[in-house]
């Protein structure tokens, strides 16, 4: 890792993206989108809140919201580094119109029973799992580098600004005319968010002037994250913290209505609480970060946020529950928009969208999951020992940092790096064609070979995270002087891809590092199939 520290790493002000102009608009109809949508979440909750198996029910309405994240991110990641993000923001907006219209009228007309409601939100869950990534993607192109931090903090706190307006406002509809004015009011925030995407014209043009094709890139994506010991560790960061975070969400409304004898009010006012918290801690995330590590961070967000689900499980004080509730919203936005950020300034922009993607999928298929099972939980044992339960889990996943602490990627150059030379081809492949087998034939001194190997295991990893379905190192037995690296692509368009701009600074210098253990420079052949038909085959062939 060779880099230095780029404008990433430089501090910014927390408000320094609102200063543009096109991103200060899109954030701000986003907000009044994600507004409506807590609105939403609250009416749809309180919809079920005294059917029987309301605990199920309850945390089925997360559930619900949150599972299509987990079906449809990575695909959605596919579309949105494929077609035209703008015009698939827009369209998925209108879908999402149609969808809380649809919740309006069959509330109004009592229609609604519990079965539909789920249905209708899962529908609302889809439309949301194919806006995130898009998003996300976009994010990079509105603002400068530098300020991707605060971009990321700036998206937590619109989504806590939410949590905090959206419940309270939904709480004093649902108390005065009920819930159908609020699936309304859903509908009008996401059409605001339309006509903002609307009204943007990117002067930006792709990064790829030829699509990948679906299923290719969708493999692509998945191989990425797959072969990416970073991504994996922040991902699995998250986890451990979402899966017992989500039963503070998803068992709060049976706190406000069982154990505080709360209304749809007072419900709000319990949400209002996290989101407070959640955007104090988004503005002090800039001054968080100078004062302790990414992993004491960690440290200190787990154990508060265990504290705060003893407290709310088991105290029937308002006022002590509002107390637990500020420093938990604190913790919340630290530890995920500090992963979220990590997530966005690490990913290469080549598999960008795809890979906040599966962030995405981990993130809500945590919540999702946690959700059911703390439901579950509630409702076989109680609200308490679910909630004691939650705390423990927490408790273990902090500890875990230790183990699984977050990386250091101040020095990580992850900017596109085209260093392979230019191909000089006899005859240039049809881009289908594949797999394509590229041989790489290295010279290494004899006293160089362990330094060489060391080298090349860093090598496999950018060859395997960029395209190569599979990669060995060998030597010729008759020779004590030679390597030969052997790695298969799925196909030449594929191979093509890693000459032009997948690869980064960092594989670079992995490279280099090895190519200073040899003489001279290596040989490489590609061999394409020869004729049609699979290029490979087996000894069951033929039996």
């Amino acid at each position: 890792m060779t880099a230095a520290a780029g404008p990433a790493d430089r501090p910014a002000s927390a408000w320094a993206p609102l200063r543009t102009a096109v991103y200060r608009n899109l954030w701000l109809a986003l907000l009044a989108a994600n507004i409506g949508t807590w609105m939403q979440t609250v009416g749809a909750q309180w919809l079920l809140i005294h059917h029987s198996n309301a605990s199920t029910l309850v945390a089925l309405v997360q559930t619900a919201s949150l599972l299509p994240v987990l079906l449809l991110a990575l695909p959605a990641g596919v579309l949105a580094d494929s077609f035209d993000r703008r015009h698939l923001l827009i369209a998925v907006q209108l879908f999402l119109v149609a969808v809380a219209v649809a919740l309006t009228l069959l509330t109004l007309t009592n229609r609604m029973p519990p079965a539909l409601l789920l249905t209708l939100t899962f529908a609302f869950g889809v439309g949301q799992a194919l806006t995130l990534p898009a998003w996300a993607a976009v994010i990079p192109e509105l603002v400068p580098q530098e300020q991707l931090r605060s971009a990321s903090a700036l998206g937590s706190i619109s989504v806590n600004v939410a949590r905090a307006v959206g419940p309270a406002v939904a709480g004093v509809l649902i108390a005065r005319t009920g819930v159908a004015p609020v699936f309304a009011l859903n509908a009008v925030a996401f059409g605001i968010f339309t006509y903002a995407l609307w009204r943007w014209r990117p002067g930006n043009a792709r990064a790829v002037d030829v699509p990948e094709r679906f299923t290719a890139a969708l493999r692509a994506g998945s191989r990425y994250v797959r072969h990416s010991p970073t991504v994996r560790r922040l991902l699995r960061r998250a986890l451990v913290f979402v899966i017992p975070a989500s039963a503070l969400w998803a068992l709060l409304p049976l706190v406000a209505n069982r154990r505080l004898g709360l209304g749809s009010g007072g419900y709000g006012l319990l949400l209002a609480a996290l989101g407070v918290g959640a955007i104090a801690g988004g503005v002090l995330l800039a001054v968080i970060r100078t004062r302790l590590s990414a992993n004491q961070l960690l440290l200190a967000a787990g154990a508060v946020f265990t504290v705060a689900l003893t407290v709310v499980g088991t105290v029937r004080a308002v006022p002590l529950v509002l107390l637990a509730l500020l420093p938990a919203g604190m913790a919340w936005v630290t530890v995920l928009a500090n992963v979220n950020a990590e997530m966005q300034l690490f990913l290469p922009t080549w598999v960008r969208a795809r890979g906040l993607a599966v962030y995405q999928v981990c993130f809500a298929g945590g919540q999702a999951v946690g959700a059911l099972l703390w439901g579950l939980a509630a409702d076989m044992a109680g609200l308490v020992l679910a909630y004691l339960a939650a705390a423990g889990v927490m408790l273990i996943g902090t500890v875990t940092s230790r183990i699984w602490p977050l990386p250091d990627l101040r020095s990580v150059n992850r900017e596109p790096a085209a260093y392979w030379p230019q191909l000089h081809l006899a005859h240039e492949p049809d881009p289908g064609v594949g797999p394509v087998l590229v041989t790489v034939q290295y010279t290494v001194r004899p006293e160089r070979t362990q330094s060489f190997l060391a080298a090349m295991d860093l090598v496999r990893g950018a060859r395997q995270r960029t395209g190569a379905m599979r990669w060995g190192l060998f030597r010729p037995a008759e020779t004590t002087d030679r390597f030969v690296e052997v790695y298969l692509v799925p196909s030449w368009d594929e191979h093509l891809r890693q000459h032009g701009g997948r690869l980064t600074g960092e594989d670079r210098a992995a490279e280099e590092r090895a190519r200073e253990c040899t003489d001279g420079e290596p040989e490489v052949r590609h061999l394409v199939p020869a004729a049609a038909g699979p290029a490979l085959s087996d000894d069951r062939e033929g039996l």
